[in-house]
């Protein structure tokens, strides 16, 4: 398959270019776009048999549920019952970073919802997602553009990378600006149950109800036989070809034993990753150090991610080690997305 891509930007969009992008999704076909949380891949979410091509296009497990991306508020073509908090959720946050799950209508097939009753929808805060989902028509079932269990994309080059040759067209739009994927809420019961963290973090959603909690499991490793309601609940995500290993201590301890830990490595003739801070790289004299932004920003650390990961990837580190972060506000996303890339492989100190 030869893949097309087209880059632009969101305030000067190439309309031909969206109508050709549309007229692949109808016509069954796949194609990566950008959002404001990471790039997604996407295909018609009422075709079947576009979405199959989604899981044979990123070797994604048949029942990692997908989300199905919207451009308009009006739920009820896709779902059987919206409650009152919903509507008011969407006019909070929409268009934006989170995701609701509601029980969905027969017009979602069972491919799209990985055999779930319900199904999770989102309007993206992105013009060349929404003008994308315009255009063609349709609802656009997309979960992250890149192969299955690596770090999502949040640059249209690590698309680039991972899937060309296995969809029709990549578009190219900025870097994404959260970093990580949206918040997932399920509805389907009250109160609403946070099932992935993300760029709405609790206490913004508390701001609406504050009986809205997060699934305990999120911070868990989960068994083998657990099905997925949400994306990124069972398997191993957002992992770069090397182990990752978390130091989860006081600022000082943590250092301490992350460069004794470089040092028996390097000892071993291994390349090792860091992951740091601003307020901490210059701590650590050897290894691989990439800073993932600033302790008092986690809005930049969290944008920063998925990139670092990759970026010591190509940097062809043996092993990384990062540093851990307080698990509030956007925290909990950042953690929740590094216990996954670590397998939850976290050294306490």
């Amino acid at each position: 398959m030869k893949t097309k891509v087209v880059k632009m930007l969101e305030n000067n969009l190439n309309e031909e270019a969206l109508e050709e992008a549309a007229e692949v999704i109808n016509k069954g076909g796949l194609v990566a776009f950008p959002t404001e949380t990471v790039y997604g891949l996407g295909a018609n979410a009422l075709d079947p048999e576009a979405v199959k091509k989604i899981f044979e296009a990123k070797g994604r497990p048949q029942d990692n549920p997908l989300i199905v991306h919207i451009a308009d508020y009006d739920l009820h073509a896709y779902a059987k019952e919206v409650p009152d908090i919903v509507n008011k959720l969407t006019e909070r946050f929409w268009p934006g970073p989170l995701t609701i799950i509601l029980e969905k209508k027969s017009i979602i097939p069972d491919e799209t919802s990985a055999g779930l009753s319900s199904i999770g929808l989102r309007m993206p805060k992105n013009e060349i997602a929404l003008a994308l989902i315009k255009k063609s028509g349709l609802p656009i079932a997309a979960p992250s553009a890149n192969l299955s269990g690596k770090p999502s994309p949040t640059e249209v080059q690590r698309c680039i990378e991972d899937l060309d040759g296995r969809v029709d067209f990549i578009i190219g739009g900025s870097e994404s600006e959260i970093g990580v994927e949206s918040t997932v809420l399920d509805c389907t019961s009250y109160p609403p149950c946070i099932l992935r963290p993300g760029g709405i973090t609790l206490e913004m959603l508390r701001e609406i109800d504050e009986k809205i909690y997060i699934d305990p499991a999120i911070m868990e490793k989960v068994t083998g036989d657990f099905k997925p309601k949400a994306p990124g609940m069972k398997y191993r995500h957002y992992a770069p070809k090397a182990p990752v290993k978390i130091i989860k201590g006081d600022f000082k301890k943590t250092i301490e034993k992350i460069n004794e830990m470089v040092q028996n490595y390097m000892d071993r003739n291994l390349k090792v990753g860091i992951m740091a801070t601003d307020e901490t790289m210059d701590f650590y004299p050897n290894g691989e150090v990439i800073s993932l932004g600033s302790r008092e920003n986690l809005s930049s650390v969290a944008h920063n991610l998925f990139e670092v990961l990759r970026a010591l990837d190509d940097k062809k580190v043996d092993i990384i080690l990062s540093e851990a972060f307080e698990e509030e506000g956007i925290g909990i996303a950042i953690m929740n997305r590094l216990n996954k890339a670590a397998s939850f492989d976290i050294i306490k100190i």
